[in-house]
């Protein structure tokens, strides 16, 4: 069972592909590094694997936006407000959250001209994340 089975949420989660290395190592230095300067309060970071997710989708509004295909496409972010975003905006809120220069960075993420270009970039790093240090081909992402 995962952290968010059944819980009510006070902090945002960050789900990540718990089976692929690469994704499991990011999420592991952010939850290092990224903590250390946490300005705004906490956040949790979950494989899909473990998550609820049924029950991160029903506080988004249950219309799919969580789900085990996206969940295993891209990252997300999901506030207990049943926000959820996905790839790049997904590390720019989890930047965002986390103070100093980091939430700086992802600001510029999120702003509106950089987005497109943020979103080429994470959906490059995704498709090639069996490539990435750490990666493994259980990384690479199922052909569409």
């Amino acid at each position: 069972m995962g952290r968010t089975e059944g819980a009510v949420m006070k902090d945002p989660v960050l789900v990540f592909d718990g089976d692929c290395a690469f994704c499991t190592t990011c999420a592991g230095w952010a939850e290092r590094y990224l903590r250390q300067t946490l300005a705004s309060g906490g956040w949790e970071a979950e494989p899909f694997q473990f998550a609820d997710l049924a029950g991160l989708d029903a506080l988004a509004g249950g219309r799919g936006e969580v789900s085990w295909e996206r969940a295993g496409r891209e990252v997300l972010w999901v506030t207990p407000a049943g926000r959820v975003y996905g790839g790049a905006q997904a590390v720019a809120r989890l930047l965002m959250r986390s103070g100093g220069v980091w939430a700086y960075l992802g600001g510029v993420l999120a702003l509106a001209p950089v987005r497109p270009l943020a979103d080429v970039l994470y959906r490059w790093v995704a498709k090639n994340r069996h490539r990435m240090p750490g990666g493994t081909p259980a990384c690479a992402l199922p052909k569409r």
